[in-house]
């Protein structure tokens, strides 16, 4: 038995991830799809919501399992990465779905394009605290926290030394915000990249890409699998 966490990109619930949940939970695998702070129905918005607010939230989470593999959508990327450094003993596998995928010092801001921050900047105009869903966005979205965004993770390196990391680079119209993170992935001769034909939102067709990638990690339960990296 694996146990999956599953972090949603921003302005997204655990909802994103029902799916696969439901495809997980029918192998026998724990699946615990996280909404992160602040992306509740009611969210409390009476205090400051920061990238450590998710990853503190996420770590807690992260279940007494001898198999645990954290998958991070989008800005998720960060917050993953901030607990597979914080627990490295803990997490067995990290799988980053088209995702930041920050060094020490890094915010999201600094890894994003300039059509990203302008989303940012123009998002937040209404409230000053939420980034608003772009209109394209599932009716349930929310508006994302923007300390989130802004606010630089430290970080020791320890993730690094996670033993399996996969990264799955999508397909977007124009210059992917996700480019420097790619590139850095691409870099990193423990990680497994795939590109895929896919728009950024994976899950938009269904779990099977997602679902048949995680079958293929070493920690899911059948000895012996292997990745080849994609090119």
């Amino acid at each position: 038995m694996t146990a999956f966490v599953l972090v949603p990109g921003a302005c997204h619930g655990g909802w994103w991830y029902d799916p696969l949940v439901d495809a997980l939970e029918a192998d026998g695998h724990i699946a615990i799809a996280i909404t992160l702070a602040g992306l509740e129905d009611k969210p409390q918005l009476d205090r400051m919501i920061t990238l450590g607010t998710h990853i503190d939230q996420v770590a807690a989470a992260v279940p007494d399992a001898d198999r645990v593999v954290l998958v991070g959508h989008s800005y998720a990327g960060a917050v993953i990465t901030g607990v597979a450094d914080r627990l490295p003993q803990q997490i067995g596998a990290s799988v980053y779905l088209d995702a930041f995928w920050p060094e020490d010092g890094d915010s999201c801001w600094d890894m994003a394009n300039d059509e990203m921050r302008e989303w940012y900047i123009r998002g937040c105009a209404r409230t000053g605290y939420g980034v608003d869903p772009l209109p394209f966005f599932d009716d349930r979205a929310r508006p994302h926290p923007v300390a989130t965004f802004l606010q630089a993770l430290p970080l020791t390196g320890a993730w690094h030394d996670i033993p399996v990391k996969h990264y799955v680079a999508a397909r977007w119209p124009g210059e992917s915000p996700m480019a420097t993170s790619t590139d850095r992935a691409r870099s990193d001769p423990s990680t497994v990249v795939h590109d895929w034909d896919t728009g950024h939102n994976v899950l938009a067709n269904g779990p099977e890409l997602v679902l048949q990638l995680l079958q293929t990690l070493p920690t899911y339960g059948q000895p012996g699998a292997t990745s080849t990296k994609s090119q």
